[in-house]
């Protein structure tokens, strides 16, 4: 039998873990001591540890994962996305342990990889490229002289790596030398390799894309069109296909640009080839994706075909498929991230005391009720995938599928995504790649106070949950002298407390409302409308009509302890990866002191009054904790 090792954690190795065994294969798992209980462990035959939290101490460590290969018998290894996916030393180390490697051999990543040789590539197989400066002087001065020639806007962006991390639009030369420096930053802790190009930026773009896969016999097969053009900071967040990016000759055109690119770099095996399409319909070659997309799941529904499984038999020599797919219908892609669109999309951490995946739909998921979502890694937590005759009809499907979703716990991006799916240009398929931000404060709304529904199923779900059936004084529910039933729970949103009165022992009445349980756990109905409920920690979740809210079960602290100044501190747990603040200088309000980089993003740290940095808390390279104190800071001593 042959095993397989899925180098990689969350849904992705889901998905592998899923396919492998379908065909018959054995599955073993790789884990780090933040994920020894996620699903991705369980479902797997066998399981090998590989080191702590850190991505460097474990999913990053190529000798643990090659270790973990030998140890469990591994004849394939799978990288998933992310990781060491496009790292060419990855798969030439698992080459030489005498395994094979899913995914295209390392000279073709080492060339992909390097965004400049994967322009010359595009460029010989004669396919339109944005004009640009990709030279080997980086200096800012080289950067600022292709920038004139080029003509701005102009975009930014690190020759290694992808995903848009590093990506800096730039609109006017004042701007560019702070741009050049924090890309040079992102990109060097991102991928420890600081050089960059520059690129002209098209405005209000589309983003489309091409599925490749190709076999060690010279074919190649393209599959229909992806659109991605719903994007934040060039981070994808709604995925279909085909898409409305362009007509039936135009989607053509660009399947035989893809052919022409994979071939000319040699590729083997899965990938992607990305355009960007402007205002009047034209495509330009963006870059290679050397390895299975997040978004392939549309390609799967759409076109009846399993990529996983097509990238196995293809690392086993087999002949890959010659086109033999056929369209059908529409399938549009969400990602529910663990995040707080309210506070700039800051990641969320803790504990899932509640989640309910919707049902109909394709769910790839990484995490289940009862798992801790940590700091330590990117924070999707799902993919939901919907179908329909056309596009239309799968828009439908995922609003209505997304209106099921239920995740308690953390903060999540669905209000976000609901509110996305409904937006007319998406509706109509008008989305453009600057859309999101555009439109930004009609896509995010300020948060709502919570009901008086949210706080009687809350207060149900507290009082439910202290009553123990074994017990006949707590099992009927509370009970007052010259009233029957009831009870009193007292919840705080914020500095707002309130005491809710539940009348009744189960349905309960609140303020005019009824609250009966439901028959699944942390399920309820308010007045006859489904809601969900559960403890995590000092709070209880709640969730009804789309909306969700924390209350602190917790009192109010009645005084709290006046300190001077200001505090400078993290704003989420992260990487400080630079750190210009100086003890015992004087600075102005929004002064920069030091930048934090966590999951893709990078959040500057400025300076909250006029003042002065007396002691410097956090250094270059730290892991900090999100409120943990960098610097100390007086406020009152300019």
């Amino acid at each position: 039998m042959t095993t397989l090792l899925v180098a990689n954690r969350g849904e992705i190795a889901r998905r592998i873990i899923r396919t492998a065994r379908r065909i018959g294969m054995r599955t073993v798992a790789v884990y780090s001591d933040a994920d020894a209980t996620l699903p991705f462990v369980r479902e797997a035959d066998a399981a090998v540890r590989i080191g702590p939290a850190p991505a460097r101490e474990s999913y990053l460590a190529t000798d643990r994962i090659i270790a973990a290969g030998r140890e469990g018998g591994a004849h394939l290894v799978h990288p998933g996305y992310g990781f060491l996916a496009e790292r060419p030393e990855f798969a030439t180390a698992v080459e030489a342990a005498g395994l094979r490697f899913v995914g295209p051999p390392a000279s073709v990543l080492a060339a992909l990889g390097d965004k400049a040789e994967a322009k010359a590539i595009a460029e010989r197989a004669k396919v339109p490229v944005l004009p640009g400066y990709l030279g080997d002087d980086q200096s800012d001065e080289a950067f600022i002289a292709g920038a004139r020639a080029t003509g701005y806007p102009v975009m930014i962006k690190p020759v290694a790596g992808g995903g848009g991390i590093g990506m800096q639009a730039v609109r006017d030369e004042g701007r560019l030398r702070e741009s050049l420096a924090r890309a040079r930053r992102l990109a060097t802790a991102s991928f420890g390799d600081e050089r960059l190009l520059l690129e002209r930026l098209v405005e209000r773009p589309r983003h489309v894309e091409v599925q490749v896969l190709a076999d060690d016999r010279g074919n190649v097969t393209t599959y229909l069109l992806r659109d991605c053009s719903a994007q934040r900071r060039h981070q994808k967040i709604v995925e279909e296909s085909p898409g409305p990016s362009l007509d039936g000759g135009r989607q053509i055109k660009v399947a035989a640009a893809a052919r022409a690119i994979a071939r000319e770099a040699g590729y083997r095996n899965a990938g992607t080839v990305e355009f960007i399409v402007d205002q009047a319909g034209d495509f330009y070659f963006l870059e290679v994706n050397a390895r299975l997309q997040v978004e392939h799941p549309v390609t799967e529904v759409v076109c009846g075909v399993d990529l996983v499984e097509q990238q196995l038999r293809v690392a086993l020599g087999e002949q890959g498929p010659r086109d033999e797919w056929t369209r059908s219908g529409d399938a549009v892609e969400a990602r529910i991230y663990a995040e707080d669109p309210g506070s700039g999309f800051l990641p969320s951490t803790g504990w899932l005391a509640h989640v309910r995946w919707p049902d109909g739909v394709r769910v790839d998921a990484g995490y289940e009720e009862g798992d801790t979502v940590t700091r330590h890694y990117d924070p999707l937590l799902a993919k939901v995938i919907a179908h329909g005759g056309d596009r239309a009809a799968a828009l439908d499907a995922l609003a209505k599928a997304l209106a099921e979703t239920e995740v308690l716990g953390v903060r999540t991006n669905l209000a976000f995504l609901r509110t996305l799916i409904a937006h007319p240009a998406m509706r109509e398929g008008r989305m453009h790649t600057d859309l999101v931000e555009h439109d930004l404060s009609q896509l995010v709304a300020m948060p709502e106070v919570a009901p008086d529904e949210a706080y009687a199923v809350a207060a149900a779900s507290v009082v439910a949950a202290a009553r123990d059936p074994r017990d006949p004084w707590s099992a009927s529910g509370p009970w007052r002298l010259g009233e029957g039933s009831a009870t009193t729970v007292v919840l705080r949103e914020g500095a707002r407390e309130r005491a809710v009165r539940l009348a009744g022992s189960g349905p309960y009445e609140y303020a005019g409302h009824r609250v009966a349980a439901a028959d699944e756990r942390h399920r309820w109905t308010v007045d006859g409308e489904p809601a969900a409920a559960a403890g995590a920690s000092t709070a209880v979740w709640t969730t009804w009509r789309g909306g969700t809210w924390e209350l602190d079960t917790t009192p109010r602290e009645r005084s709290v302890e006046q300190t001077a100044g200001a505090e400078v501190v993290a704003p989420m747990p992260g990487v400080i990866i630079a750190a210009p603040a100086q003890a015992d200088r004087g600075v102005r309000r929004g002064d920069l002191l030091f930048v934090v980089e966590a999951m893709k993003m990078e959040l500057r740290v400025t300076a909250p009054a006029d003042g002065t940095v007396k002691r410097v808390l956090a250094r270059v390279g730290q892991q900090v904790e999100r409120g943990q104190r960098l610097a100390e800071f007086d406020a009152e001593a300019v």
